[in-house]
């Protein structure tokens, strides 16, 4: 299958790079919506696919590459504003793809969603019932799947907190075994049971370390349920003091009290690209330097989504991302799986509808950028890199390795799924698959050089 894929894989980015030609400079006007009759037609379309689930047969084509073909179509047409056009690829998207055919078939059917729900008002009903989110508990479960069947997230989390790990180390001759983490984005608390652990197999009765998590969530049930989890997790481990504060995003607040005399981690997973301006990003990075961190670990996806490519540039950008992404899932759980299932309808396919959704003048945050400007955004802004250490590169493999069923060899030992990449002189690693940079991770620490310069990043 890897093979077989792989072909499909660049015959997909020819065929995305073929359809670039159609994306010229031209006056933008308000999209109209499909009139009635063809708006149910697709609505009806759109119920027949989701009714019939794993029991719709799939489009006939061998690589499954004539939906992404018909999608290119209907996304110029999108950008065109030419309904008739886009409501007849829409209708033949829809009476085609299958939420179980192969990987680039299932991926189809979201962004059908997305190019669907970009017609619409956001306050139609029609709107609001394509676009509807999970329950939280829909949410985490999704979650949580992805991050047991996939090294995806535990990529991220393990090779962040091995970088918080050796600056803890670096400092124990001052610190006094205190380590205090400020997580912008704590996410259900999952990245942090391994670092609980790490310090408490360091840990002795004579030295025990004091651990204090600062972690901004996006609700009080969410934080409180992070508290809880990780409560739990801290009062197994031994010599190991465990506090949690946790911080509502957005909410008016004195500012961060960082623990005296404690070792100051900043943890950025997955959070720059969701703020919203440039100028936002730049007050997050002055607030973090004040708060004199030791290190700040940034772990981002890859992409380059400005919004000055336009929004067929974006798209195939994300069709680029995302069939990588489901490829790679259909290598670590079976076709029909349930968790399958669940993760590509309540978190890939979510991220897909909303990629798509959004219109040009709302394109801020959601958005993902290269190592290159992440690199350069960070040196702007008064911090330099930390050489990824050996441990670390070694873990992330020991990673890939106990996920073997996702990274599989071909006959010469070269691996045809998950790949490790050390990148920019061992400043950054990257998981990937296949040829793809999924995400990367790099560390940081404030320089004693500030450059005022002022950047525009969107």
């Amino acid at each position: 299958m890897q093979g077989e894929v792989g072909e499909d894989l660049l015959s997909l980015r020819l065929s995305i790079g073929s359809a670039c030609h159609f994306e010229l400079t031209k006056k933008r006007k308000r999209m109209d919506e499909p009139n009635d009759k063809n708006l149910m037609v697709l609505l009806q379309a759109r119920d027949r696919m989701t009714r019939l689930g794993c029991n719709r047969p799939a489009m006939a084509d061998d690589k499954g590459l004539q939906p992404v073909r018909l999608l290119l179509l209907c996304a110029d047409a999108v950008d065109r504003n030419d309904v008739s056009s886009a409501t007849d690829f829409l209708r033949q998207l829809y009476r085609n793809v299958s939420l179980c055919g192969n990987p680039i078939q299932r991926m189809t059917a979201y962004f059908t969603d997305g190019l669907l729900a970009r017609f619409l008002t956001k306050n139609s009903s029609f709107y609001s019932s394509i676009m509807a989110d999970p329950s939280p508990e829909e949410e985490f479960s999704a979650f949580a799947s992805l991050y047991l069947a996939s090294p995806y997230y535990q990529f991220a989390h393990f090779t962040a907190n091995q970088a918080i790990f050796e600056a803890f180390e670096e400092d124990e001759h001052w610190n006094g075994g205190c380590l205090h983490v400020i997580d912008f984005d704590v996410s259900y608390g999952l990245q942090w049971p391994s670092l609980i652990q790490s310090l408490s197999d360091k840990a002795t009765n004579q030295k025990p370390i004091n651990l204090l998590i600062t972690g901004f969530g996006g609700s009080v049930e969410e934080l409180r349920d992070t508290e809880k989890r990780l409560s739990s997790f801290a009062s197994g481990c031994r010599n190991i003091s465990f506090e949690f504060q946790g911080r509502l995003r957005g909410e008016k607040r004195p500012e961060i009290q960082v623990k005296k005399n404690a070792t100051v981690a900043v943890n950025l997973v997955f959070y720059l690209h969701t703020l919203k301006n440039s100028s936002n990003i730049c007050s997050t990075l002055m607030q973090i330097n004040t708060l004199n961190p030791s290190v700040v670990t940034l772990v981002e996806k890859e992409g380059s989504r400005g919004n000055h490519n336009g929004f067929l540039s974006r798209f195939t950008e994300s069709l680029h991302y995302f069939a990588a992404m489901f490829d790679s899932l259909d290598d670590c759980l079976p076709a029909r799986n349930i968790e399958r299932l669940r993760i590509e309808k309540n978190h890939l396919g979510r991220e897909i509808k909303h990629a798509v959704v959004v219109k040009d003048e709302e394109e801020k945050g959601c958005r993902y950028e290269r190592l290159e400007t992440w690199k350069a955004v960070m040196e702007r802004y008064r911090f330099e890199g930390v050489r990824m250490s050996s441990r670390s590169v070694s873990q992330a493999k020991l990673i890939l390795k106990i996920k073997s069923h996702c990274s599989a060899m071909d006959d010469h030992g070269t691996a045809t799924g998950f790949r490790i990449f050390e990148r920019d002189e061992g400043m950054a690693i990257s998981l990937g698959w296949q040829d793809t940079h999924l995400i990367t991770a790099t560390a940081w620490r404030r320089s004693s050089e500030y450059q005022s310069k002022s950047f525009n990043l969107y």
